[in-house]
């Protein structure tokens, strides 16, 4: 089965060809895909998209990123026009990203209308937390009339993650503990126990837990009320600095982390106190995924942060040795592809992982379908 991945993001689309094996046959990077009355002419026309897919080769089936699945989406989905439908009314809990989705969605299934696609939901990986986890305690009320739950998000990687860290492991999924960091531009953990995620650092939104490069993670949301009541700032005023000029950039004047450690390297106060921020909430972070999984056997590194930044990897555990977590220095600072950093003979195994979201999608379509396909 040859498997289109399609991953619609804020400023791109990607698009990856796998064969049966799982092997990245073709491959395609172009501009976010227009959206009438927002983009300028660098976006992706539907023109575009359908040169770039041809020649690609055919598909036997297509699977499509959407960020958000809701309370309803738990597993991939089959697409026909209820489930596109269904995810358009979404939009209103993931309004900068949900429209891309499904705008991407409907021009490739306009592309290849003879092929099977396949919703590949960044939700669903934490959509069975626990209670305990996955509730907020806000009045019943509110609960009761809206959908106020922590869904989480990055499940595509996590849940790669936890299947890939089990393979080096040399470990069957069950039993295992797994801290998974995906450090990118947006940054989130989660406690993956048995295969599962159990609990995770981001919320009802993406913009909940860690510093992030523009994301400012947690913030006590009486400050937000104190600067829309007292400071006077609006709320798209507020919107737009926690989601765009708060994190690294809002800390360091740079969204880039490699401008950040360059920064500290130079003797920058704002870059050092930049990293410090990160560094502190991320070591906390760590520590709060191992509680509810009683300890950690493995804890693994991926996305561009977590992929590159060794210095960042090195200053993540340290203080965390009552979890039995420790780095080699050398093979942190060495290696290429998916490896081990930790100590040899260390309690808890340390892991790279590349980030494989295409992956777990094509495992999805895979799991969706049931071999049932088209060719186009």
């Amino acid at each position: 089965m040859r498997i289109l991945v399609v991953n619609s993001g804020s400023s791109s689309l990607k698009l990856r060809v796998l064969d049966e094996g799982d092997q990245l046959i073709a491959s395609s990077d172009l501009p976010a895909i227009a959206m009438a009355g927002t983009d300028g002419p660098e976006s992706a026309t539907p023109d575009a998209v359908r040169t770039a897919i041809a020649a690609l080769g055919g598909v036997d089936a297509a699977g499509h990123r959407v960020v958000h699945g809701g309370i309803e989406f738990s597993a991939p989905a089959i697409v026909d026009d209820g489930v596109v439908a269904r995810l358009e009314e979404l939009t209103e809990l993931a309004p900068l990203h949900q429209p891309r989705s499904v705008a991407a969605l409907r021009v490739v299934r306009a592309i290849l209308p003879a092929v099977p696609h396949v919703a590949c939901f960044d939700t669903a990986f934490h959509a069975g937390l626990p209670a305990a986890a996955s509730t907020y305690a806000l009045p019943r009320a509110w609960r009761e009339r809206w959908p106020l739950r922590r869904f989480g998000f990055h499940g595509l990687s996590h849940a790669y993650i936890a299947r890939r860290s089990a393979e080096l492991a040399g470990r069957p999924a069950a039993g295992l503990r797994i801290v998974s960091c995906h450090l990118g531009a947006g940054a989130s953990l989660t406690a993956i126990r048995d295969g599962r995620s159990i609990d995770t650092t981001m919320g009802f939104t993406p913009l909940e837990g860690l510093v992030m490069a523009t994301r400012s993670g947690d913030v006590d949301p009486g400050l937000v009320l104190w600067l829309q009541q007292q400071g006077g700032l609006s709320v798209a005023e507020i919107a737009e600095g926690i989601e765009h000029d708060a994190g690294l950039k809002g800390l360091a004047g740079t969204d880039d982390m490699r401008q950040v450690l360059a920064g500290v390297a130079a003797g920058d106060g704002a870059a050092q106190l930049a990293c410090d921020v990160y560094l502190h909430r991320l070591r906390a972070g760590i520590a709060a995924m191992a509680v509810p999984l009683g300890g950690v056997d493995v804890l693994t590194f991926t996305a561009g942060v977590g992929e590159n930044a060794a210095a960042i990897r090195a200053r993540a555990v340290e203080g965390l040795d009552f979890l039995g977590v420790a780095v080699d220095q050398e093979r942190n600072a060495t290696g290429t592809g998916d490896r081990e950093i930790g100590v040899v003979g260390g309690a808890a195994r340390v892991l790279v992982v590349l980030a494989r979201e295409d992956l777990e999608m094509a495992a999805n379509v895979r799991s969706a379908l049931g071999g049932a396909t088209g060719t186009s």
